[in-house]
């Protein structure tokens, strides 16, 4: 910690933020944990006990193995210090097993590979620059960055109550982006293409990487206005990072692909039978969507315009990760989800490629990406929000009148719908209420945000030219 205080420009700040949030991730040990505890003691117990031909097919947990194979090799060497701890958790057969000395093993997994996470923060932190203060550089836009980014709430609660390791993927793309910003594109890229083969999510944001490489990398030289030239153009640049992606890939599915087993693993990663939404509706525009379609069915059976005998019985209310029919309004197919994704994301590809910003507008359109996934994805789960809580630039006032109206908002929400509606009547006859109210309220403000942030990357001139240009 201290070595990371130094290299930031010798401030303590640093080390002092990332050694309190360390003790607080410390604190929250013996905290709730969620089925992801489970999900992943049985990987490290698959890739433990069996064969690697085995681990994309075991079936005894319902919590089968659907991670790329970087991650389940990272599994497999945690799982060899795991052994130390406690042997019966990589018994496959164990399940639901959670003694003491598991419990310790896999909290102190997360927060010891949290490391990466510190040390990706600080390699952010060297990408920007200070504000003069008389004639010295003051380092509060830093200190700024280091809190959101170690002190991210959402990272705390999913990593560290919930259980994941969200802040080891994070820290890989951080570090990605950090490599970047320095210029340094090919370490860029292959921190990319790794943390592609640890967590196949981060493919939200892969249009944003290779556009920008492309842009940045394999052109040598921009005109002063920042539009390429095409005479500028490097083959020899482009093979270089079109071999990162394939090494990389064959690292990790080369096994794979020898045990004839790629369809096996890819029917794992990509289970489009599990349903438009996740458990708990990701606050996105299918909730809302869904919501519509609910109040229309409630209306039509109220005024007698639907037969109740022909209304599905799986419903989005249900609470369980299921295919269903919507009731009203059409239903929706995993290929109009990606067709609105990609409709979604091409202005902000467009944009970055005619209207060069530099790294930042990088890091927008990276965000852009990430969100449009979000908000039109197939069966996303509310915690893929992670990916696009990443701060740019803090302007004041942070928030205006009506930003701050809306999230005051949601404590008399909360208030609501865990001290309130469980005492109405309305529990046994809308028992979904509380979960409607709170992703219909949710999904507005991400819309909202995702709304904001691309009228500025569409408005914002390209590097080098003024709005009044």
């Amino acid at each position: 910690m201290a070595a990371l205080g130094v290299a930031t420009g010798g401030s303590s700040w640093f080390s002092a933020l990332a050694l309190g949030v360390t003790l607080l991730k410390c604190l929250l040990i013996p905290t709730y944990h969620s089925t992801d505890f489970e999900v992943h003691r049985n990987w490290l117990a698959i890739t433990h006990s069996l064969p690697i031909s085995q681990w994309y097919y075991e079936a005894t947990s319902e919590w089968t193995l659907d991670y790329p194979p970087f991650f389940a090799w990272f599994e497999y060497a945690l799982s060899h210090v795991a052994k130390y701890f406690d042997q019966e958790m990589l018994n496959v057969r164990n399940l639901n097993y959670c003694s003491s000395r598991t419990l310790l093993f896999q909290r102190f997994s997360v927060i010891f590979t949290d490391t990466l996470f510190v040390y990706a923060v600080h390699e952010c932190c060297k990408c920007i620059d200070g504000k003069k203060a008389g004639k010295e550089l003051t380092e509060k836009p830093k200190f700024i960055l280091s809190v959101l980014l170690l002190w991210n709430f959402g990272l705390l609660i999913v990593d560290h109550i919930h259980f994941q390791y969200n802040g080891f993927l994070s820290g890989l793309m951080l570090l990605s982006i950090a490599r970047l910003f320095q210029k340094r594109h090919m370490e860029g890229a292959f921190l990319f293409a790794v943390l592609l083969h640890f967590k196949h999510i981060y493919l939200y944001v892969a249009p944003a990487y290779g556009v920008y490489l492309l842009r940045s990398y394999c052109f040598t030289a921009n005109k002063p206005d920042g539009s390429i030239r095409w005479n500028s153009f490097s083959f020899l640049r482009l093979i270089s990072l079109g071999l990162i992606v394939f090494l990389v890939s064959a690292l990790s599915l080369g096994p794979f692909l020898a045990l004839n087993q790629l369809p096996q693993v890819f029917s794992r990663l990509f289970p489009f039978k599990r349903g438009l939404c996740h458990v708990y509706w990701a606050p996105n525009f299918w909730a809302l969507y869904s919501v519509l379609d609910k109040v229309l069915s409630i209306i039509g059976l109220e005024l007698k315009l639907l037969d109740p005998s022909k209304i599905p019985k799986a419903s989005m209310t249900s609470g369980l990760v299921q295919q269903f029919q919507h009731t009203v309004l059409p239903s929706v197919t995993p290929l109009a989800t990606l067709i609105c994704t990609l409709i979604a994301i091409l202005p902000s590809i467009f944009c970055l490629w005619f209207k060069p910003q530099g790294p930042r507008g990088f890091l927008r359109c990276l965000i852009l990406c990430a969100l449009s996934s979000f908000m039109f994805g197939w069966h996303v789960h509310e915690k893929a929000i992670l990916l696009a809580v990443l701060p740019m630039r803090k302007e004041k006032p942070l928030f205006n009148w009506m930003e701050t109206f809306y999230l005051l908002g949601l404590g008399p929400l909360e208030v609501f719908c865990e001290f309130v509606f469980p005492f109405t009547s309305w529990q046994l006859k809308y028992p979904f209420i509380p979960l409607l109210l709170t992703s219909v309220y949710c999904a507005v403000g991400i819309t909202y945000a995702w709304f904001k942030l691309y009228v500025s990357v569409l408005t914002d001139p390209p590097v080098g030219k003024t709005k009044k240009q």
